[in-house]
């Protein structure tokens, strides 16, 4: 059984195509199915079930793909080791992060680890929405909420409050709210997944529902809207890290309330085997969020 062999058959299961499997390993859809036909050949069983339209995996392809994953972590681990520079990573790097996020934090940083590592390749999915790391095949979740699965692997990365914030137009319309209450004399923009704005008093969670004319599905356009002068907004520091240190955006510091305190938090699915370039991602995103500390 040979390892390139195995490598095609995970991506084919990824990405349920042979011809993305192809582009994405650089090969010809010809070799591609040439490496899978190998390996059924080799396991003595058919592993991918192939259409003109679609792939799906058999059951017996469904029970050796994480068998194949291993021994791919365990391939990758190995060649790690014995480089010359340990530094360097190679494979395909999965990862999801919020949108804004990604786009304002990672996204800048990636240039230069894929240019100190050009054998590492990065699948980036930006999402408002949980995904499913462990069904989608993920590496590594960098999320800013609450994580709610105790089966996942969590690492704090950065502290990361939540930040109530407006322009400066509106809030010379409106004026300055200084206590919770006053913020029902405003017009709040709502997360539609988070109506609620969440903040502690005396140590004592407190929720008030975002109430205004405006409400969107993801944080980029919460963020615009605030940025436009449409309402008060709560969204995390590192959202609005920049446009706060430009000056399109001010903080709204109340008197008698403090905002939910989160963090940055890497995610795992599992913390058995992890392969260097995940260890390497996290690290490196890690020194750029001290950067920039709140």
């Amino acid at each position: 059984m040979q390892i390139s062999d195995v490598e095609v058959f995970a991506a084919i299961a990824s990405g349920r195509s042979l011809s993305d499997a192809a582009r994405r390993l650089g090969l010809s859809p010809m070799a591609v199915s040439r490496r899978l036909a190998a390996l059924e050949n080799d396991l003595g069983v058919r592993l991918v079930h192939r259409t003109t339209r679609s792939v799906s995996l058999t059951p017996e392809g469904e029970v050796f793909l994480p068998h194949a994953k291993t021994m791919l972590d365990a391939n990758e681990t190995a060649r790690a080791t014995l480089k010359a520079d340990a530094g360097t990573a190679s494979g395909i790097l999965r990862v999801t992060a919020p949108s804004v996020f990604g786009q304002t934090v990672i996204m800048p940083m990636l240039p230069a680890l894929m240019l100190e590592n050009p054998a590492l390749s990065i699948d980036l999915t930006l999402s408002d929405s949980i995904v499913d790391i462990a069904g989608q095949g993920i590496d590594v979740a960098i999320r800013i909420a609450t994580i709610r699965d105790s089966a996942l692997v969590a690492r704090s990365l950065a502290p990361n409050p939540r930040v109530v914030c407006a322009s400066p137009d509106y809030l010379v319309r409106r004026g300055m709210p200084l206590v919770l209450d006053e913020l029902r004399h405003h017009q709040c923009i709502a997360l539609q997944a988070m109506p609620f704005w969440s903040f502690t008093r005396h140590g004592e969670p407190v929720t008030v529902r975002a109430l205004g004319s405006f409400s969107a599905n993801s944080v980029e356009a919460v963020r615009t809207a605030c940025r436009q002068g449409m309402g008060l907004a709560m969204l995390t520091y590192w959202d609005v890290q920049q446009e706060i240190n430009e000056g399109s955006l001010r903080r709204v510091d109340l008197e008698d309330v403090i905002p939910e305190q989160l963090s940055v938090t890497a995610v795992l699915p599992t913390r058995q085997r992890v392969p260097h370039r995940v260890r390497l991602f996290i690290d490196r995103l890690e020194a750029e969020l001290k950067k920039s500390a709140v």
